[in-house]
């Protein structure tokens, strides 16, 4: 472990070997990792697992709760908020229907997505919780 990081690394690890996150640097690595997983979908074509999945939702629960108990100084931007995309092979699973039928109400704007490269990437809240989702 380098040295200029190690006490505060030994402070986020437990000893079973699991990370805490602070709430506070939620935001930010949820960022990082959602770059990191946008970036490998459009190069493999490969889906979210179902646990990643999940630890980005908690993440941006508790980067939402770090801002509202935080708030921001006057002035200051707020960061876009994050929006988790999965492949439209989960979303027609999880939809119960075929891919081709996903990608057709994503370009007919009934359900948000987008293509990136030759993938089409929907957003998962619109699958999750259709009632919360508008198509942009």
């Amino acid at each position: 472990m380098r040295p200029d990081v190690g006490e505060a690394a030994r402070r986020l690890l437990r000893p079973d070997g699991s990370v805490t996150i602070p709430a506070a640097l939620a935001g930010p690595v949820l960022r990082v990792l959602l770059r990191d997983v946008g970036a490998r979908l459009q190069s493999d074509q490969g889906a979210v697992p179902l646990p990643v999945s999940s630890l980005f939702w908690a993440l941006a629960a508790a980067a939402e709760r770090a801002e509202a108990e935080e708030g921001s100084a006057p002035g200051t931007a707020a960061d876009r908020p994050v929006s988790v995309e999965i492949s439209t092979a989960v979303a027609a699973r999880e939809l119960g229907c075929s891919e081709s039928y996903v990608r057709r109400l994503a370009r007919a704007g009934r359900l948000r997505g987008r293509k990136v490269g030759p993938v089409w990437l929907v957003a998962e809240a619109a699958i999750v919780a259709p009632e919360t989702e508008r198509a942009a």
